[in-house]
């Protein structure tokens, strides 16, 4: 596999992996300021959340196919994208090694 491939797909990776991560902190937000303070919050911030992390199931598969990830490592950096503030954590750590590995 090319390493332009690897590193293309691996560039899509980490800037989905913001992108969702940030919007799950907007919708953590939302959902405090509306459950625990019953404020009115625009319902579009989930939509856009849910949008954004299905793209990044996309990506991730993407770049796990192409990295030869193993099955758990695929799925808990699947499962990143759901828990607040973790996939900045599990992105930083995939991409040090990938491009350990890959040299990219």
């Amino acid at each position: 596999m090319g390493d332009r491939r690897i590193a293309g797909a691996l560039l899509r990776y980490r800037v989905l992996a913001w992108v969702t991560g940030l919007w799950l902190l907007f919708l953590t937000a939302e959902m405090i300021a509306k459950y625990g303070f019953g404020v009115d919050t625009p319902s579009w911030i989930a939509v856009v959340h849910g949008w954004a992390y299905f793209i990044y199931l996309i990506l991730t598969a993407d770049l796990a196919v192409k990295v030869r990830w193993p099955i758990k490592r695929t799925v808990g950096t699947l499962l990143a994208g759901t828990i607040p503030l973790l996939s900045f954590f599990v992105e930083h750590r995939n991409t040090q090694q990938v491009k350990r590995d890959f040299g990219v």
